[in-house]
């Protein structure tokens, strides 16, 4: 049965990242972002077409799945909550209740997610977006539904402390 983990771009380097997949044993990315580019010199590694080329090399597959992607609207009320607590993209959290509630029933309620794990098959794939912790992102909402109704194991994979203390 398919394997998933979870992913996010901020707080890696490029070749941590890659590095982070092979340790678990990631065979393809499920790439979950809206838009495929993330802002500043450092993440760089991780817009699209350099991320798709990068994992190529390491062997680890890609796809990008549109339909688990927020949209700008969902996106826009997420930024007002995050100025509201006075928190950026890269220091999030938690996901406002009103995103969570919006993306799983305009998103996560219409897409049938058995026809990934299919393609999935017996290999570990990660869910890919951004923010550094799951909790603070839709994948968390997108591997709880496969969890809780398709029983497929979850892993979160993160970068190391800032403090070097591991991940």
């Amino acid at each position: 049965m398919a394997e998933f983990a979870t992913i996010g771009v901020y707080g890696f380097d490029g070749p941590g990242f890659i590095r982070a997949l092979r340790e678990a044993e990631v065979r393809l990315v499920l790439d979950v972002r809206q838009r495929r580019g993330v802002r500043g010199s450092e993440y760089a590694w991780a817009n699209a077409k350099r991320l798709q080329a990068a994992l190529a090399e390491a062997g680890i597959g890609y796809s990008h799945l549109p339909e688990l992607a927020p949209t700008t609207e969902m996106r826009q009320l997420q930024y007002e909550e995050d100025a509201r607590k006075g928190e950026g993209k890269r220091s999030r959290t938690t996901l406002a209740p009103e995103y969570a509630r919006r993306y799983t029933e305009e998103i996560l309620d219409r897409v049938a997610l058995e026809p990934i794990v299919r393609f999935v098959g017996d290999q570990r794939a990660a869910l890919l977006c951004v923010e550094r912790d799951p909790q603070a992102c839709h994948r968390s909402l997108i591997a709880a539904r496969l969890e809780r109704e398709l029983g497929t194991e979850i892993v979160h994979l993160r970068p190391p402390d800032p403090d070097g203390a591991g991940s």
